[in-house]
């Protein structure tokens, strides 16, 4: 069956070890939220799946679609579907976002396209997102508002169109406007042949979705794991309340 699926992951950076037995499944067609403090695990989560090399894996496997990524490279986990959107997005200056988003495009998909192909591709997305194509022009994030670097994640998601999503904080430091913006964009990617996984702190973009799942991490374990009714009892008591009846 396809589906990711992390059993047992353990992982390190330095000496200190954060991630203490990970499980956890995706499946495509499913919305998963995945909440908990600050220095939870969440993030090193994002990017052990991701493969990021400052963690070190010590325990547990990683599958996708069956297949074991636990020690694979970045660039082929990135070939086989998996993406992420990063909390803090880098600035380059130099590389306009479109032509950012072409070499990547080009990197993960056997069919290359030209400039005039991908560009219009580029428009397509770009205005089924409501996105002004000006942003495609700028340097990538670089002098981008905190709005603008997230909807240019959304954008490579779209863009890549990668079976499952890892979106890191896509909605931290937005106002209101930004957060409905990005929840329309995700509801827009959403398909049965698609897995996103949502990590936050907080529930205001779940008013804009229906998650399939809503799991809470705590020191460095998925501790529960309930429907969307778990998410907004985590609004009203706190994170503290809830885990008591964590396992």
């Amino acid at each position: 069956m396809k589906k990711l699926v992390v059993k047992d992951l353990h992982a390190s950076v330095g000496n200190s070890s954060i991630l203490n037995g990970i499980n956890l499944e995706l499946k495509p067609g499913e919305i998963h939220v995945l909440m908990g403090q600050n220095g939870s695990g969440k993030s090193t989560l994002a990017n052990v799946l991701m493969g990021s090399p400052k963690y070190r894996v010590n325990q547990g496997s990683i599958m996708l679609d069956g297949r074991d990524i636990t020690n694979a490279p970045v660039d082929e986990r990135a070939r086989l579907g998996l993406f992420l959107s990063f909390q803090y997005p880098s600035e380059v200056s130099g590389v306009t976002l479109s032509s950012f988003l072409r070499t990547a495009y080009n990197s993960v998909n056997k069919k290359k396209l030209d400039v005039m192909q991908f560009h219009a591709l580029l428009a397509k997305k770009m205005q089924e997102l409501h996105i002004n194509p000006e942003l495609g022009r700028r340097y990538l994030n670089e002098g981008f508002s905190g709005g603008e670097k997230k909807r240019s994640e959304i954008l490579q998601m779209a863009v890549l169109q990668p079976k499952y999503c890892i979106l890191d904080e896509i909605d931290s430091g937005l106002d209101v406007t930004a957060i409905k913006a990005i929840g329309e964009g995700i509801k827009n990617m959403q398909s049965k042949a698609r897995a996103i996984l949502i990590i936050t702190h907080y529930c205001r973009i779940l008013h804009h979705l229906a998650p399939d799942k809503v799991s809470i991490m705590h020191a460095g374990r998925i501790v529960r794991t309930g429907s969307s009714k778990l998410a907004f009892e985590i609004e009203k008591h706190g994170f503290t309340e809830v885990l008591k009846h964590a396992n």
